[in-house]
């Protein structure tokens, strides 16, 4: 006798349930810090340029923290880039955050670079 499945019989299909990738999240967290962080540097030094007698240029010390703290934002950015990249590269895991990070760190990264670039050619 051959056995024989009935139409009835339920087939059990069993999908793998895959995990957010942990460096995709913490990139994903870098980018949201970094993003709000850049925002709030950037209104700030503007108040001050407007407020200040003579702008950030006659205040040396207060141009230069503000451009460590960019500095500093940037480079969580970079590191921000290369854990999205590492979390796309995993096997098993989901992409989303990994994704999410990549493109908003990116957009910080090429977004301060542009503003530090009108900036510059604002000067002159």
């Amino acid at each position: 006798m051959e056995a024989t499945e009935s139409p009835s019989s339920p087939v059990v299909v069993t999908v793998p349930v895959l995990k957010h990738s942990g460096i995709g999240i913490a990139s994903f967290v870098i980018s949201m810090a970094a993003g709000v962080g850049m925002v709030l540097v950037f209104v700030v030094a503007g108040v001050m340029q407007l407020r200040m007698s003579g702008g950030l240029r006659e205040h040396k010390v207060m141009a230069m923290v503000v451009g460590l703290i960019v500095l500093g934002l940037l480079l969580a950015s970079l590191s921000g880039i290369g854990l999205a990249i590492g979390g796309l590269c995993q096997k098993e895991r989901r992409k989303v955050f990994s994704a999410l990070g990549l493109a908003f760190n990116l957009a910080i990264l090429l977004g301060t670079i542009g503003l530090m670039l009108v900036g510059k050619m604002h000067q002159h």
